[in-house]
This record gives structure tokens, sequence and C-alpha cells, in this order.
């Protein structure tokens, strides 16, 4: 247990102090923005799709630490990928991060991201996790931003008699 929390710490730093693909994409086909208001975290996500390869991603922005590195860790996963296959990822890494998908005993796509499943034992920043996913489907769909925020998080599910 310490040592995939030791892990998980220096791929936090890692990935914090030197994020891969930072930065705007001139010849984006595809952009959305995502925020999430619990933490403060703002970033920009751009990408260049040809026919359903996405060929190229980057971001930028104002985020903390575990959401720059999960931006950058996902830029660096879904390049080259198919926009299914990324949906997939997009799909599975929320599941994780909220505790729906063990993977340790379960198949997926995730690889070396499951560094960030410990993430669902810190339910404050879980959203932080997960909103550069959430940019990502968003970007995917045509979608020129999106929100952690209850109803516009896209994992939110509502809570019955409340």
């Amino acid at each position: 247990m310490a040592d995939s929390r030791n892990l998980y710490q220096e791929v936090i730093l890692d990935h914090n102090k030197k994020p891969r693909n930072w930065g705007a994409l001139a010849d984006a086909t595809h952009k959305s923005e995502g925020l999430n208001p619990l933490c403060g975290d703002h970033i920009h996500l751009s990408l260049r799709v040809n026919g359903a390869t996405i060929e190229a991603v980057q971001f930028e922005g104002e985020s903390c630490a575990i959401c720059k590195a999960s931006a950058s860790m996902m830029t660096t996963v879904v390049k080259g990928k198919s926009r299914e296959d990324a949906e997939v990822i997009v799909n599975e890494f929320r599941d994780m991060a909220t505790g729906k998908l063990d993977t340790a005993s379960s198949p997926h796509h995730l690889g070396r991201l499951t560094v960030f499943a410990g993430v669902r034992d810190l339910p404050t920043r879980v959203k932080c996790a997960i909103l550069p996913w959430h940019t990502l489907h968003a970007a995917l769909n045509a979608q020129a931003s999106t929100s952690t925020e209850a109803d516009a998080d896209p994992a939110h599910t509502p809570v019955i008699g409340l």
C-alpha cells in the first residue's frame, strides 16, 4: 500500500512539474473548456481529429496538481487512439476514480492510469482527477464546455428523495 501511494505521489509531482502536451493546439478541430467550481480547476483542451483518429491533443489552464497530472497523462494515452477507444478509456477512468471499477479484478484499458485508483478514497479530489476526462468527452462530442458541478457532471447521480 505504501508503495502505491509513493508511486501516486511521484507521478503527480512529475506530471505537475513537467506536464506533457501543455499549450494550445493551433490547428485544433475540437475544443472544450472544463471547470471544477469546487476546486477552481479551469482547463482548456484542444484536439486535432482526423477521421476517427485523435492525432494531437494539448491542454492548458489553471489547476491543482492532481488535475494537471491527470490531464497530462490523459493526453499521452489518447493521442493516436480512435475516438471510440478514447471514449472507452474516459468511461473506465471515471468508473475507477469513483469506485465503480476495481482495476485489480476487472478487465480494463487503463494501463498506467491505474496509478489514480487511490483517488476514489479522497472524495474531495475525485472531481479534480476526472475534470480532464469530462473535458475530453465534451470536446469529442462538440460541447464547448463542461463542469463537474452537480447536474452538469456527466458522472453525477442524483440522490433520490432529496
